[in-house]
């Protein structure tokens, strides 16, 4: 069976590690990187499934790196993170393309969730 892949975008290296090894035990096919650069360097050379992405960011921000993967394939799921409760910032980006907006410190369940839900619609595995 081929799993679903995934990509995890945030500066908060412990964090993104923590959650790439979480979601790997939950049979993710993971991948971890800290900036919105690598990430568009890692979609280059492997198209995943899902991006789980963090909106502020160093250097390219969360928003201009999911206007560039829609932009350069639409069909990638992006579930955006931040660290803000403010409902304008995930309005904004579900218009840009995102599929979910999660607020961080967000629940490991209501992620698992979210990813299930869009597996489903994808049939992926």
């Amino acid at each position: 069976m081929i799993r679903t892949k995934l990509l995890l975008v945030d500066d908060e290296e412990d964090f993104i590690l923590a959650l790439a090894e979480r979601l790997r035990f939950r049979n993710y096919d993971t991948r971890a990187v800290t900036s919105g650069e690598a990430a568009l360097s890692e979609i280059e050379k492997e198209r995943p499934d899902i991006v789980v992405l963090d909106l502020k960011m160093p250097g390219m921000s969360g928003m201009e790196v999911l206007r560039e993967i829609k932009t350069r394939d639409p069909s990638i799921d992006v579930i955006i993170l931040t660290g803000s409760v403010d409902s304008e910032i995930g309005e904004r980006a579900l218009k840009a393309g995102a599929t979910y907006h999660m607020v961080k410190p967000m629940d490991i369940e209501d992620l698992l969730e979210k990813l299930q839900s869009i597996r489903k619609k994808r049939g992926l595995h």
